[in-house]
């Protein structure tokens, strides 16, 4: 009886195994519709992971000013401490916001709108500077000539001039604004139901997987859920307060240094500075290629000291002081994340591809440790 046991145990194993391995290939044949299939999924959800994303940014001071609520001597403030503590974190929230709107957003603005009234005489300073380097230099190599002379091409008035086509694209444009707006507006719904309700969500996540799961899988899942949540938030939360400062620090050395577009520079800086590594490289480099084009070569060098100096002291100092260590993983990870999840969920991939690594990390090499430790007791056994 135990020997038929066994053997319909290997044949159901075995047909198992032939199920996932179809299922896989079936994947692979079908990848591009798989894959059209989750980007329209992840479209979708995109306004529920959006607001997720704001709970998990506004859940500390949301929790601390609760805190403060339920300690009142007023029975009123201590019962609906909750509720009143995501009204005053959202209060607050606007009112950064309408701040930012009113006291930052004119000055970029003013120097988006200066910066490309300027184009076609940057565009003329830029053509005439490259012509005027010397044949045998490194700059004037065939592959560099052929992609200048396609930039040299480009009638940059008539670039931006407004077309018909232009028009239906600034249309399009409006709607994808009403569009947005629409998923703000869920977003922020389905981020105050999660601050309000988060006890019970966990508590509801922490029941299902137990009803599931056996006791020590149940502990596995809690604890990495835990793990998962400790990542998300520290990165989260101190990605965006480090974006804060260097672009503050880096908008007052432009300033200093009397760089054209300092503010637009400073924002572009710290608002890529989410972006571990690549981030900081790129708008480090855009920063370089506008004052180089607007302030001559001496103060491009100057601009590039200057803000190569601020992003060591962020990336040695200011970032691991409020990172901590949690979440310390080799360049080559991050880097490899950021690919990753740039290429098949855009900018959201390439911000959040960073924490899922760790975490991914973390299993796996829990995982690799535990097999080892049973293999050296399995080897122990042995020589015994």
């Amino acid at each position: 009886m135990e020997e038929i046991k066994q053997g319909w145990k290997k044949r159901i194993s075995w047909l198992l195994i032939a199920l996932v391995v179809v299922f896989f290939y079936k994947m692979l044949d079908n990848f591009s519709s798989i894959q059209q299939w989750f980007g329209k999924f992840f479209a979708i959800m995109k306004p529920f992971l959006i607001g997720l994303l704001i709970s998990y940014i506004l859940y500390m001071p949301c929790k601390k000013i609760e805190n403060i609520f339920k300690k009142s001597r007023l029975k009123l403030l201590s019962k609906k401490s909750r509720g009143l503590s995501v009204i005053t974190t959202y209060i607050i929230f606007v009112l950064i916001i309408i701040v930012v709107i009113n006291c930052i957003f004119p000055v970029l603005r003013d120097s988006i709108v200066e910066l490309v009234s300027n184009v076609p005489g940057y565009y003329e300073i830029l053509v005439n500077k490259y012509n005027e380097l010397p044949e045998d230099s490194i700059l004037k190599s065939d592959l560099i000539k052929d992609k200048m002379s396609e930039f040299t091409n480009i009638d940059i008035k008539q670039f931006l001039n407004i077309n018909n086509d232009k028009i239906i694209e600034y249309l399009k444009s409006i709607i994808d604004i009403f569009s947005g707006i629409f998923d703000v507006f869920v977003s922020i719904v389905v981020s105050v139901y999660i601050l309000l309700q988060r006890t019970s969500i966990i508590k509801s996540l922490r029941r299902f997987a137990r009803a599931i799961f056996k006791k020590d899988v149940y502990e596995t899942i809690d604890n990495y859920f835990t793990k998962a949540n400790e990542v998300f938030f520290t990165f989260i939360s101190s990605q965006l307060l480090d974006a804060v400062i260097v672009g503050i620090l880096t908008t007052i050395a432009m300033m200093i240094l009397r760089v054209n577009y300092a503010p637009l520079i400073g924002f572009m800086i710290g608002l890529f500075n989410l972006i571990p590594y690549i981030g900081a490289i790129v708008a480090v480099a855009l920063g370089i290629l506008i004052t180089l084009i607007t302030g001559g070569f001496g103060k491009a060098l100057a601009m590039a000291i200057v803000v190569i100096v601020l992003q060591q002291i962020d990336a040695n100092i200011i970032n691991p002081k409020i990172l901590g260590s949690s979440l310390e993983t080799s360049p080559l990870l991050v880097i490899f994340a950021i690919t990753i999840g740039g290429a098949y969920f855009g900018i959201m991939g390439m911000f959040l591809g960073v924490p899922i690594a760790v975490v991914i990390k973390a299993v796996v090499t829990d995982f690799v440790n535990s097999r080892n430790e049973i293999r050296d007791e399995e080897e122990n056994l042995k020589i015994m």
